[in-house]
């Protein structure tokens, strides 16, 4: 008898943001923070306040870490802080940061269950694919859209909609870890799914998610639950 192969996510989009969700990129992003700061002579930042504002950008967390030290750095000189960030963080932007744990799998399983992936990040996308390349988790998704691509991005819908190829939000998945995402979700009325190990300085309850997963595998069964 012929084997009979179900595809249950079969026209489903999900649109994955990238730090926070499926890599760890704190350690390097928070490692690149320091580094530029003690050129003004501060020692490293806080780890755990840092790392819930990466989803904000580099400017965010450069001023952060001046504001805890009372650093009143002027604009230019965050400008030049924040294209030295850049520059330090293009070159060395996989030394420490990993895909979570069940990532690779999970991913691998969506698609063959018919679903396609796409990256909706706010990090700008010149940065966004070498990480993705450089950790193998390319091959997975059919675009990256980063932050610097849409006509606006995260928590505006469009940038859902561009890294989803389409607009009928009935067939499109946000899956994010702070309020950019879960608002870009709203706004797009498309289904939110929050992981609750990433990167968010707002209290989780308050991100109004459809759903929080706190294990990135159980995306499947969750998915499977809601439209196979």
């Amino acid at each position: 008898m012929k084997k009979i192969i179900t595809r249950p996510l079969s026209g489903l989009s999900i649109c994955f943001d990238l730090d926070g969700t499926l890599v760890d990129t704190a350690p390097d992003l928070v490692r690149v923070t320091n580094e530029v700061i003690a050129g003004r002579g501060h020692g490293p930042v806080n780890y755990r306040k840092a790392r819930s504002a990466v989803g904000y950008g580099s400017r965010r967390m450069i001023m952060d870490a001046l504001q805890d030290v009372n650093d009143a750095a002027s604009e230019a000189d965050i400008d030049a802080m924040q294209a030295e960030f850049l520059d330090r963080y293009a070159k060395t932007l996989d030394w420490l940061s990993r895909p979570f744990s069940g990532v690779e799998e999970t991913l691998s399983l969506l698609r063959i269950l018919g679903a396609e992936l796409s990256v909706c990040t706010n990090k700008p996308g010149w940065l966004a694919r070498p990480i993705l390349n450089k950790l193998n988790l390319d091959k997975h998704f059919v675009r990256t859209v980063g932050g610097d691509e849409p006509k606006r991005k995260k928590p505006s819908p469009d940038h859902i909609f561009e890294a989803a190829g389409h607009r009928d939000y009935s067939r499109i998945v946000m899956v994010g870890d702070s309020w950019p995402d879960m608002r870009a979700a709203h706004n797009a009325k498309a289904y939110a799914i929050l992981m609750t190990f990433g990167y968010t300085p707002v209290p989780q309850i308050r991100l109004r998610a459809g759903t929080r997963l706190s294990r990135f595998r159980d995306i499947v069964p969750t998915l499977i639950n809601r439209y196979g």
